[in-house]
């Protein structure tokens, strides 16, 4: 019995959707659908998936855009991000008109996170840290069983997340990845927002924003 997952880049913004799931339930959380919702429900069906949950990082276009439709349409939960977040959720029709998104339907979440909660799917449990600084009510999970953590727009292989948006700060951001994330361990491989994975161990020797070098 473990979790798995399974990352989808979606939308023009090749954002990585991913959908996670317990293997003894086969009951899936998709985090982040920003877009390309037929994609993301035949990848969940083709793995004989049931589709329980919503997980949000953050409110941004790319990350959220189909969220309130997947909720709709399906009948999920959306859960996070944090309340810091709340005025991109208010925002995301002007946020899909700016960046030449579909119309994105608004929702509110189900429930809102804060630092130290967890979230659920089947008998698999991940942590949530709070971490602000590209958005203010940014979220990551946190897989300590398979030592995987979900980070959204914090941190990339070889960058951060960029902190000139609305409600973004690149000191708090920077706390944010070594404060809450460095000690989630070395060995912990990290699923990004945008591009390949990579491991926190590498990005704390060798990430040029927040680097030990």
């Amino acid at each position: 019995m473990t979790l798995r997952y399974l990352t989808i880049p979606v939308t023009a913004f090749q954002q990585n959707c991913s959908l996670v799931w317990c293997d003894e339930t086969m009951d899936a959380a998709v985090i982040d659908p920003g877009g390309d919702l037929p994609r993301l429900k035949e990848a969940a069906q083709k793995r004989g998936l049931t589709l329980k949950a919503i997980w949000l990082t953050h409110a941004h276009i790319d990350h959220a855009g189909g969220t309130g439709q997947l909720a709709r349409e399906q009948h999920l939960p959306i859960i996070g991000p944090h309340p810091g977040d709340q005025f991109w959720i208010d925002g995301l029709a002007k946020q899909s008109q700016m960046f030449g998104f579909p119309p994105a339907e608004s929702f509110t979440p189900t429930r809102w996170l804060a630092d130290g909660d967890t979230v659920s799917i089947g008998r698999q449990t991940l942590n949530v840290r709070h971490c602000p600084g590209h958005t203010p009510g940014h979220v990551v999970f946190h897989s300590p069983a398979i030592e995987r953590a979900f980070v959204g727009d914090v941190l990339f292989a070889g960058s951060i997340g960029r902190t000139d948006l609305p409600g973004g700060d690149q000191d708090t951001l920077i706390a944010s990845i070594q404060q809450r994330l460095w000690p989630m361990g070395d060995a912990t491989v990290f699923i990004p927002g945008h591009g390949p994975e990579s491991s926190f161990g590498v990005e704390r020797r060798s990430n040029p924003y927040v680097g030990e070098r």
